[in-house]
C-alpha cells in the first residue's frame, strides 16, 4: 500500500489548520482517485482515512508505546531511549502531523453527507465516530489541542485557538451522543468503502457506544465531572443498554483487516511490513515483564500448538539458548544485554509473523470493554457481580486470537487455565494499591487489560498514566527521575507558525514538558 501519503506540502498545511483531502489510489472501483475531480464522496475519503489514522497508531504503537509500557526494550546505551524515558522532542511531530492531516478528510465526510444531495446520516455518524477517535489520541497525547478551530483553513484560520482538555471531552461526549442517533437510523453505505465493519451500520454505533465509555471511564477520576460521567456509564450499562448498544463479542470488534501478505504496496498491507524493516522487526527483544507472565500464567497465545508451524500466536521465538527469556527494562548502561526471545519478522520465511498478520489493525477490542466494564463494576458503579466481566475480559482477549478457542468463562479449559496460573477473581482484595509486590482488584483487572491492549495504539500508556495499573518495575537506567512521561510536548513547528495560541496553551496548561500534567492527570 502507499499509505495514501501527500506530499509535504500538504502536510504543512494541514498541520496549521488549511483543510486539504488526502488522495486514495488503487482502492476499489468504488474508491476511484478524487484528485482531478471538482466533487468527490464520503465513501471515497472513508477507507484511505481510517487506513491513515491505524498506519500512524501501529508505527507509534510499536517505537513508542511497548517501549514505555515494557512490551518490547531496546538493545541500546545511546540517550534518547525511549524505554529509559529519554523522549526527544521530535518524536512530538508524526503523530500531530498525521493525526491532524487525516481529520481533514473524516470532516469532510461530514460535510459531504449533510448536503442535501449526498445526505446520508450514516457516513455523519461515522466520521463523528470516527473524529472522536482520533481527537482523543490527540488529547491524551498533548493535552490542551486545536479542536473547535481545527483544519479550518479553508475559512482563513491557520492560527487555530488551542481548546481546554475540559472542553474538549465535553464535546466528544456530545459528538458521540449525536452520532448513536444518527447511526440509530440504519441508513446504508457503501461495503466497500468501509474497511472496519463492511458496512454494517449497527456495528459503527456499537464502537461509537463502546468509545464513549472508554472516554468516561478516562475523566471518571475528575472531582468536577465524575458525578455525571459515572451516571452516564449506568446510564449506558445499566438503565438504558437497549439505546446505547456496545460491543460484546469478538465480531463487534472495530478492526481492519490487512491483507496477510508481505507486499508493501498491495491493498491493506500491514504497517508493520511496510514501515518496519524485517531486522528491526526481530532485532528488538521482548520485555521481560510482558514475556514473563504469559510465560508462568501457561497462556494459550504462548502455546505454540494452538499457533501455526507450532509457533505461539504472538509469533515470539525463543531465546538462543532455548526458552523463553526477556530482557528487563530499564537496565543500566552498559549492562552488556543481549536479544533474547524476540518477535519473529517477515524474514523468518519459515515462521508466521505479527509483521505481516491480518488481526494486528486493533482500532478498539470487544475485551477493552469487559475490563471498562469490570472496573465500572468493581468501583459499584454498575451492577456486577466483577468477576462476570473480568472473565468475560480474559476470554475476549484470547479469543481475538484464538478464535473460538474457549467458548465461555465457564469453558473448562478457561476454568482449568485460571485455576492453574491463580488468575481466579479475588473480591477480598482491596480495590486499588499501586505499591510494587502488592495486588488489588484493580491491578487483577488491569493487566489483563494490559494484555487486551497489546497493539491498541497507546491505550496501555494512557491507561496506565490514569491508573498506576499495571504497576510495572522501574529501572535502574530510567532516567527522567524515573517518572513516566505524562504527555508529548507540542510539535517544534507549532511553535512557529502558531506561536500566539502555543503560548496561550501553556500559560494556561504549564511547561511543554513531557512531565507536565493534563487535565484529567492532576488532582
Amino acid at each position: 500500500m502507499k499509505n495514501y501519503k501527500l506530499k509535504i506540502t500538504y502536510t504543512f498545511l494541514a498541520i496549521i489548520g488549511l483543510a486539504v483531502s488526502s488522495c486514495t489510489k488503487d482502492f476499489t472501483e468504488v474508491n476511484t482517485d478524487p484528485i482531478g475531480k471538482s466533487t468527490t464522496s464520503a465513501n471515497q475519503l472513508l477507507a484511505p482515512a481510517l487506513v491513515g489514522v491505524l498506519n500512524t497508531n501501529m508505527v507509534r504503537n510499536w517505537n513508542f508505546n511497548n517501549q514505555l509500557m515494557q512490551v518490547t526494550v531496546e538493545i541500546n546505551d545511546s540517550e534518547g531511549r525511549v524505554f529509559r524515558y529519554d523522549v526527544r522532542r521530535t518524536l512530538a511531530d508524526y503523530t500531530w502531523n498525521n493525526w491532524y492531516l487525516y481529520l481533514t478528510d473524516l470532516k469532510d465526510i461530514y460535510n459531504i453527507a449533510s448536503k442535501p444531495e449526498s445526505l446520508n446520516k450514516s457516513y455523519q455518524g461515522i466520521s463523528l465516530v470516527a473524529q472522536t477517535w482520533v481527537y482523543q489520541l490527540l488529547t491524551d497525547t498533548y493535552g490542551d489541542i486545536p479542536f473547535s478551530q481545527a483544519n479550518m483553513g479553508k475559512e482563513g484560520n491557520v492560527q487555530p485557538a488551542f481548546d481546554r482538555q475540559k472542553d474538549i471531552y465535553t464535546a466528544m461526549f456530545a459528538q458521540l451522543e449525536q452520532a448513536n442517533q444518527l447511526l440509530k437510523e440504519g441508513t446504508p453505505i457503501v461495503a466497500t468503502s468501509d474497511p472496519v465493519f463492511q458496512g454494517d451500520v449497527s456495528k459503527w454505533r456499537r464502537f461509537c457506544n463502546s468509545l464513549y465509555l472508554r472516554l468516561l471511564l478516562r475523566v471518571s477520576a475528575k472531582s468536577e465531572v465524575s458525578t455525571s460521567v459515572i451516571a452516564k456509564i449506568k446510564q449506558i450499562v445499566d438503565t438504558n443498554p437497549a439505546e446505547y448498544p456496545i460491543m460484546q463479542d469478538n465480531t463487534h470488534t472495530a478492526k481492519i483487516l490487512w491483507n496477510g501478505t508481505n507486499s508493501s504496496t498491495a491493498v491493506y498491507s500491514s504497517p508493520f511490513m511496510v514501515n518496519i524493516r524485517a531486522a528491526d522487526f526481530r532485532g528488538i527483544p521482548i520485555c521481560d515483564f510482558f514475556l514473563s507472565k504469559l510465560v508462568s500464567w501457561g497462556d494459550p497465545r504462548m502455546n505454540g500448538s494452538l499457533g501455526t508451524g507450532n509457533v505461539n500466536r504472538f509469533c515470539i521465538d525463543q531465546a538462543p539458548n532455548g526458552g523463553f527469556v526477556g530482557v528487563p527494562s530499564g537496565y543500566a548502561p552498559g549492562s552488556g544485554v543481549t536479544v533474547l526471545s524476540h518477535f519473529n519478522s517477515d524474514a523468518d520465511s519459515n515462521k508466521p509473523t505479527l509483521q505481516t498478520d491480518r488481526f494486528t489493525g486493533i482500532i478498539m477490542n470487544t475485551a477493552e470493554v469487559d475490563f471498562i466494564l469490570a472496573e465500572a463494576a468493581a468501583k459499584g458503579w454498575i451492577s456486577g457481580p466483577t468477576e462476570k466481566y473480568y472473565y468475560k475480559g480474559m476470554v475476549d482477549a484470547i479469543n481475538y486470537w484464538l478464535p473460538n478457542y474457549i467458548s465461555t468463562p465457564t469453558d473448562s479449559r478457561f476454568i482449568d487455565y485460571i485455576t492453574a496460573a491463580d488468575l481466579e477473581w479475588d473480591p477480598t482484595l482491596p480495590l486499588d494499591n499501586t505499591t510494587l509486590g502488592n495486588t488489588s482488584q484493580l491491578e487483577m483487572i488491569h493487566i489483563q487489560k494490559y494484555y487486551a491492549l497489546f497493539l491498541v495504539d497507546m491505550q496501555q500508556w494512557f491507561e496506565f498514566r490514569r491508573t498506576g495499573h499495571p504497576i510495572l518495575p522501574k529501572g535502574p537506567g530510567l532516567v527522567n527521575n524515573q517518572k513516566m512521561p505524562a504527555r508529548l510536548n507540542y510539535p517544534l513547528v507549532t511553535q512557529s507558525t502558531n506561536p500566539t495560541s502555543y503560548n496561550n496553551a501553556i500559560a494556561i496548561q504549564g511547561p511543554d514538558d513531557i512531565n507536565t500534567l493534563m487535565w484529567w492527570q492532576k488532582p
